[in-house]
């Protein structure tokens, strides 16, 4: 298995150190022969308006599509889940539009705002998850597709629709792994079928 973290801006580093924690090969993705190696791919957190910019410049807008079309999981944090949305609420920015949900970006406020937060996530089990949050988004309206997985002060910040995951926060800026081991158990589940 390997895993491909986009890496044209944002935490690429910290995902790609959480990939190897679990005992999983990754390579950072900048070109469409990089893409076509990968069984998995996570989209970091970075600036959600210029990420998706990129993605037009370097050509991997259209191969990341026809690779979620195929079956390929993809994980979103923060930015990452802006792109995976269908809808942007105020916004017409480049999107890869992949999951049936509108998101608000920046919507627990600025940088200063930041915060972490102990969440409940029954699928990782009853040991609370620490949420590093900044500058998040939050996801304001889902499809019937789409599973949430937890809410914090009754809003939705952790998402999956098919071979599809989205969390509002950071999983890779602390040492629980759980969440990337979701992912990969994701990604296992895809490429044995």
């Amino acid at each position: 298995m390997l895993i491909g973290v986009l890496a044209l801006q944002g935490a690429f580093r910290e995902h790609r150190m959480a990939i190897k924690e679990c005992g999983v090969d990754s390579i950072e993705v900048r070109k469409r022969q990089e893409l076509e190696q990968v069984d998995g791919l996570i989209i970091p957190g970075g600036e959600s308006t210029t990420m998706g910019r990129l993605l037009i410049d370097y050509d991997l807008m259209e191969p990341i599509q026809k690779k979620a079309a195929a079956g390929m999981p993809i994980y979103g944090t923060c930015a990452g889940l802006v792109l995976l949305a269908k809808e942007i609420e105020g916004s017409n920015q480049p999107r890869l539009g992949l999951m049936e949900m509108e998101v608000k970006r920046n919507a627990f406020g600025r940088q200063v705002d930041s915060f972490e937060a102990d969440l409940q996530i029954p699928a990782l089990g009853d040991t609370p998850f620490r949420g590093v949050f900044i500058r998040a988004p939050y996801i304001t309206r889902v499809g019937p597709e789409i599973e949430v997985l937890a809410k914090y002060d009754d809003k939705i910040i952790f998402a999956r629709q098919g071979q599809f995951l989205a969390s509002a926060f950071h999983p890779e800026l602390t040492k629980d792994l759980r969440i990337h081991k979701y992912f990969l158990k994701m990604v296992e589940e895809a490429t044995s079928t």
